[in-house]
């Protein structure tokens, strides 16, 4: 695994006051370590949902600070709002994003939990992953009663905080940290003021469903629509409307496109419709390309597309600009928190400029990815030309994923454009290490030998996506739309090149390692890697040769 990475979203009780939500805002971004992503204050709901990232104890550290602002600045005896809540800093919740197990995630919160409470003397629950009794997992079930019963509640044995004292701090309240999965936090519009409808259709959907009485008098629980769904209604007065709170807890289970459907239908079914939706907080972009590529195979279309179409695609049809912008760089994390790629990101006119300088990089490696990119791209263009299109009915489900795949191919071929330039520049750096005792000749060898694995691992990492580029072409060339043939068969070459070429800077790179072993290794790989794709390029002649016979 790769540096832990941990998103932290917490939630104060303040969402109206600009001065004091900047406040926090600035006290979370002076943490070294940290990225804050996103703030996202709601006037009605009277709260607002902080997202930040980093190492586990800057994000931790983070949250700590931001907390002591909210000391100072909120008061619970003033506060009103329409969500849910129990205290100044309502909920925080650690989530594992990257070389970060869950339980590792549980002893950051937990110490979290514990150094608040020690600190401001006030009472904090754990919930989620985190919880220490199987009663407390469910943040609507500690947060009931709300701040008004948290008094009450204090003094129930069965309520005793999991850190700090069992008694009530009037400006504080209570906090309630833990880790969990990736919550989606989505609110879908409805075309009424009315609250009870609102209402209706959350208990129809959520997980939790609703309590009821049977022609008896007896009561039963009705299951809801969705797994790993909360929901309520309320009316937010900024928009004019009623809306579906929801808490989508994990949309793999349950994708988002599912939600809004369904809520869709329940509105319908109530005589009101969907206007649209909004996003709180970040999305990963896996739970907003999969909305995209769902809607276009409704349209019987491919789905293989660039992921900025695909999120364009889900973005129109769950109308998430309706009451709210939504800047797709600013809203899904990975593209919030991506670092800027100076090669890809250049015009063609640029790019191949700044090749042709007097510059060493960018350089072959970086224009062999670059090639088997191009050639991914092709096949998805022969797939996608291909589905939906009359005669070619029997290979849809077969094209539709080739797409699927060549576009997955084309953005990492093209990340190691940039990736490459850097591993040269690494060895670059290493060289100019200062040799003038016999130690820091020592520790200038190590950091060449280390940056020269480095920049033999990235182009055999293209060769291998290359390899693949080339198989997925010539399947497109033989299944796909034969107008575009030559199209898909251009792609296969342009990926035979750059495997060719990402294997010649695999060779000179290990020319000069101390490590017999690792040079054994990838010399031996990039053989077996060249016979394969010499025999997909002989497939493809041939199959071409007939072709252009015909």
């Amino acid at each position: 695994m790769g540096k832990p990475l941990v998103e932290c979203v917490p939630n104060f009780s303040e969402g109206n006051d600009r001065a004091k939500i900047e406040a926090i805002a600035n006290v979370i971004r002076s943490v070294p370590g940290v990225s804050l992503l996103d703030v996202d204050p709601g006037a009605d709901t009277n709260r607002t949902v902080y997202t930040f990232v980093g190492s586990p104890d800057a994000v931790k550290n983070a949250a700590l600070e931001a907390a002591r602002a909210a000391r100072e600045l909120i008061d619970m005896r003033m506060h009103k709002g329409a969500h849910p809540r129990i205290g100044a800093l309502d909920v925080c919740p650690f989530v594992p994003i990257s070389g970060i197990s869950m339980e590792e995630c549980v002893a950051l919160a937990r110490d979290f939990g514990q150094k608040l409470a020690e600190e401001f003397d006030v009472p904090v629950y754990l919930y989620e992953k985190a919880a220490t009794r199987p009663e407390r997992q469910s943040l609507a079930d500690i947060r009931a009663g709300e701040y008004e019963g948290l008094s009450a509640k204090l003094s129930d044995p069965a309520w005793q905080p999991d850190f700090g004292p069992a008694r009530f701090d009037p400006r504080w309240g209570a906090t309630v940290t833990g880790a969990r999965e990736f919550l989606v936090a989505y609110n879908i519009n409805l075309n009424t003021k009315d609250k009870k409808i609102a209402n209706d259709i959350a208990l129809a959907i959520r997980e939790a469903g609703r309590t009821t009485k049977d022609p008896n008098g007896n009561t039963i629980k009705v299951p809801g629509r969705l797994a790993a769904v909360r929901a309520i209604g309320w009316y937010i007065d900024t928009y004019q409307c009623t809306q579906v709170s929801i808490n989508l807890l994990d949309f793999r289970k349950t994708p988002l496109h599912l939600v809004f459907d369904t809520v869709r239908e329940e509105a319908e079914a109530r005589g009101v419709y969907v206007t649209g939706s909004e996003l709180v907080g970040l999305i990963p972009l896996e739970a907003i390309r999969a909305c995209g590529q769902y809607y276009r195979k409704k349209m019987g279309k491919s789905p293989g597309l660039a992921d900025h179409e695909l999120v364009e695609i889900a973005v129109q049809t769950l109308g998430l600009r309706s009451v709210q912008p939504f800047e797709p760089e600013k809203k899904i994390i990975e593209w919030a928190m991506s670092e800027i790629s100076p090669l890809v990101t250049m015009k063609v006119a640029s790019f191949v400029d700044t090749v042709s300088s007097d510059s060493p990089a960018p350089g072959g490696g970086s224009v062999a990815a670059l090639a088997g990119a191009l050639g991914a791209a092709l096949a998805a263009m022969d797939a996608n030309l291909t589905v939906g299109k009359k005669g070619y009915e029997n290979v849809f489900e077969q094209l539709s994923a080739l797409a699927v795949r060549a576009q997955e191919l084309k953005s990492a071929l093209l990340e190691i454009v940039d990736e490459d330039t850097k591993a040269f520049n690494a060895v670059m750096d290493a060289m100019r290490l200062p040799k003038s005792s016999d130690l820091q000749k020592k520790m200038r060898d190590v950091a060449i030998e280390a940056a020269g694995k480095q920049a033999a691992l990235v182009p055999l990492h293209t060769a291998r996506l290359c390899l693949d580029t080339m198989k997925l072409s010539l399947e497109a060339a033989k299944s796909g739309n034969a107008n575009s043939a030559t199209d898909a068969a251009t792609g296969c070459k342009m990926a035979h090149a750059g495997l060719q070429s990402a294997i010649m800077n695999v060779r000179v790179n290990i020319k000069t390692l101390a490590d017999e072993k690792f040079k054994s290794q990838l010399a031996q790989e990039c053989v077996v890697l060249e016979e394969q794709a010499e025999a997909e390029k002989a497939e493809l002649d041939r199959f071409m040769a007939s072709v252009l016979a015909g």
